[in-house]
């Protein structure tokens, strides 16, 4: 029973590194690139017993002659290749075994992804209460931009020159008098 949900937590580690960056994958094939990211990301490359040309060449050696993915056998065929080598003092099978649990439940991390930079220039630059001039009329006083009347001089039909601030006062002034 052990040995099943092994195996089982085994693929779905395979399918989300399949699917990983892809949007058309199906998670049934792996890339070369994700195949190299799963054995990365779950510390089969060491550095020392296994590097990653040693990845690249038994990803090489499982895939088929002119395709460009490997299926879930070929996957576990490239495991069975690396094991002896990553772990060098214990027999085939030990060694296999202790792969499968390096990778079981692990997931594609991400890291070094770029984040949004909070710094203290580009909040000046992106701050709207300090633009000046025509840029200034592009935005509202909550900071959100005003679309095609923040950009384009649109004519109102009223008589009155485009930026007089007495706009339409005119009947208040004659009904005083």
């Amino acid at each position: 029973m052990a040995e099943s949900t092994d195996l089982e937590q085994l693929m779905n580690s395979f399918k989300r590194f399949a699917i990983h960056g892809d949007t058309k994958a199906t998670g049934k094939e792996m890339n070369g690139k994700n195949w190299a990211k799963l054995c990365k990301d779950c510390k089969i490359i060491d550095g020392k017993n296994v590097t990653g040309t040693d990845v690249d060449i038994v990803f090489t050696k499982v895939k088929a002659k002119t395709s460009r993915v490997i299926t879930y056998e070929e996957f576990q065929r490239a495991l069975e290749e690396l094991a002896p080598k990553r772990f060098k003092g214990q027999s085939k099978e030990e060694a296999l075994t202790s792969v499968y649990k390096l990778i079981e439940g692990k997931e594609p991390t991400n890291v070094g992804v770029t984040k949004v930079a909070k710094t203290a220039a580009v909040d000046r630059l992106t701050d709207t209460t300090k633009y000046t001039g025509s840029h200034k009329e592009r935005f509202d006083e909550s900071g959100k931009g005003r679309g095609k009347g923040g950009r384009e001089e649109l004519v109102e039909k009223t008589g009155y020159v485009g930026s007089y601030k007495n706009a339409g006062t005119y009947e208040e002034k004659t009904k005083a008098k």
